[in-house]
């Protein structure tokens, strides 16, 4: 399948969960944890476009997804602060 096709998918289905609900707790689960993730991701992309006049990156992937997602902006300072003096 395209990628395209693929992330309209998983798109449709998150808008689906977001509007219908859904009965089962594990179902729910995955749901909040992809949205986390969508969430974390979205930020990262935002810190990276602001970065990047300051010469400023930070790979977006699972790990620093979940970590930006699941932590909100502490876990961002986090990362911003692993880049820059553990890292870099």
């Amino acid at each position: 399948m395209e990628p395209k096709v693929v992330i309209m998918l998983f798109l449709a289905a998150i808008v689906i969960l977001l509007f219908i609900g859904t009965p089962f707790k594990p179902i729910r689960f995955v749901g909040y944890g992809a949205i986390r993730l969508i969430t974390g991701a979205l930020l990262l992309f935002v810190l990276n476009a602001i970065g990047n006049s300051f010469s400023f990156h930070i790979p977006i992937n699972l790990f620093t997804s979940s970590i930006s997602g699941f932590l909100g902006v502490p876990g961002v300072a986090a990362l911003i602060i692993i880049e820059k003096y553990i890292v870099g």
